[in-house]
């Protein structure tokens, strides 16, 4: 069970077990907050700014979390949680005929969960190379189950002698899961440069399913829309990620150098 579904595990500043109209307030305090990291930078983020998000007042945020980084650490909080779900896709179908489609649900699951905390993920990053020890836990929490979960099938299949990638177990995963975070913490910067992200899944779908099995993947196989684009040399305008940005720099420029009012000459 979820912490935000257990009212005993949920308490107010004062020690308080809220009702539910309290959790409900709380959890809209979380929302807020999250919807706020995707735009802000979260040291800019001020609890004025959460109240007035969710239509109550500071004095209610003040009941339910200490500061702004309290309610953050909740949020991160719950990455724990739901990287049981990805554990759960690791410890998947890897027999032969199914081992392709289960290495293919493993990336696009990984993908979609750090998409759905991008916002949270990148404070718990920046904080994390700043030695922050808190959220540095949280982190390693939330790859740990994983990273265990997938070592675990990785000694399976290979009766305890590991894989074609390393004789330890563990450390093949670890190098895995490490893999599959940077890439969907930079799929929009691969984007920038023309890398689609269907491509990144297959490369590295295969690279798992190699790791993990031994075998390559199946003749054939491959994630749809993942065809190699043209030749690049440089950032390619196409993107979702690479049209935003070229969407702002132009109008950044057009702002800049756009015609002038025209001025009446005096007579």
């Amino acid at each position: 069970m979820a912490v935000a579904d257990d009212p005993e595990l949920i308490a107010t500043t004062d020690g308080r077990v809220p009702g539910r109209r309290g959790r409900a307030t709380r959890q809209r305090l979380l929302e807020c907050t999250a919807e706020l990291l995707v735009a802000t930078p979260w040291r800019s983020i001020k609890v004025i700014d959460i109240a007035r998000q969710a239509g109550t007042s500071p004095a209610t945020f003040y009941q339910y979390f200490e500061n702004v980084e309290a309610a953050i650490t909740v949020l991160a909080e719950e990455l724990v949680e739901g990287a049981g779900v990805l554990a759960g896709l690791v410890d998947g179908d890897w027999s032969e005929q199914a081992s392709w489609s289960t290495a293919v649900a493993v990336v696009e699951g990984f993908m979609d969960y750090w998409e759905r905390n991008r916002a949270v993920f990148r404070v718990v990053e920046l904080t994390t190379v700043e030695g922050d020890l808190r959220f540095q836990g949280l982190r390693v929490r939330a790859l740990n189950a994983v990273t265990v979960t997938l070592a675990r099938v990785i000694a399976t299949i290979g009766d305890g002698a590991g894989s074609h990638a390393g004789s330890d177990p563990m450390a093949v995963a670890g190098t895995l899961i490490a893999m599959l975070a940077q890439v969907a913490g930079h799929r929009y910067g691969f984007e920038f440069w023309g890398i689609r992200t269907a491509s990144l899944v297959d490369s590295q779908a295969r690279l798992l399913h190699w790791a993990v099995t031994g075998r390559a993947a199946p003749e054939g196989a491959k994630v749809i829309g993942s065809d190699a684009p043209l030749p690049r040399t440089g950032p390619v305008i196409g993107g979702g990620a690479a049209s935003v940005r070229a969407a702002e720099v132009r109008a950044a420029a057009e702002g800049a150098t756009g015609p002038k009012p025209k001025v009446k000459a005096k007579k």
